[in-house]
């Protein structure tokens, strides 16, 4: 017959042994998890996955829209460069012909004349249309984003630094450069040599 007291000692100790694996291996022991505080989990994990693929969306979203703009502004500045070849001969045809030429040309000459001035405005315009515009920086500071410095000049009646001839005007595309301007920028005075201020120092002892 099996002793009660032995059959006790034993179950104590398979007991003990199931705690110390439980506390060894959590995951070994029973999950008694609510049910609903589960479920509010869950829905907090597919919320944030939401979120995500919309934050994730609108980024798309504007991505592309920015593209499209990019496209539909730059996408010509390839064909405008082309162009402004045309449009720098045409202009260079005008200014080779001075006042005097123009006078005393005969009506079909200054017919010829007038109908090359309209053509020119009419390309520009058509440049302007598309967003391409012209700029002249005749005195104003010199910006090695906007300007191309081809020399430098003197002229006493603008501040150093300053654009005192454009030698080709300049053109933008959008908010970006599409051609810089060429000009020629005015240096700073040349400063008396030292030589010279004591001589004139001298000069005005004596």
């Amino acid at each position: 017959m099996t002793d009660p007291t032995a059959r006790s000692a034993e179950n104590a100790a398979a007991e003990a042994d199931n705690t110390a694996a439980q506390a060894a291996d959590p995951s070994a022991a029973p999950r008694s998890d609510d049910p609903v505080a589960a479920a509010r989990r869950e829905a907090a994990e597919y919320k944030d996955k939401v979120l995500r693929t919309l934050a994730e969306m609108e980024n798309l979203r504007r991505r592309t829209e920015r593209e499209v703009t990019d496209a539909r502004v730059y996408g010509i500045a390839s064909f405008a460069r082309d162009v402004l070849a045309v449009a720098d001969n045409m202009h260079r045809a005008l200014e080779a012909i001075g006042p005097e030429l123009r006078e005393t040309a005969d009506p079909k000459v200054k017919a010829l004349i007038e109908g090359v001035e309209l053509t020119e405005r009419e390309l520009l315009k058509s440049l302007e249309k598309n967003g391409v515009k012209k700029f002249s920086p005749q005195g104003e500071k010199f910006d090695p984003n906007l300007h191309q410095a081809m020399y430098e000049i003197q002229d006493d009646k603008l501040p150093s630094g300053s654009v005192g001839q454009v030698i080709q005007a300049g053109y933008m595309i959008g908010d970006r450069v599409l051609r810089p301007a060429l000009v020629g920028v005015v240096k700073a005075p040349p400063k008396a040599s030292a030589n010279s201020n004591s001589q004139a120092d001298g000069s005005t002892a004596n």
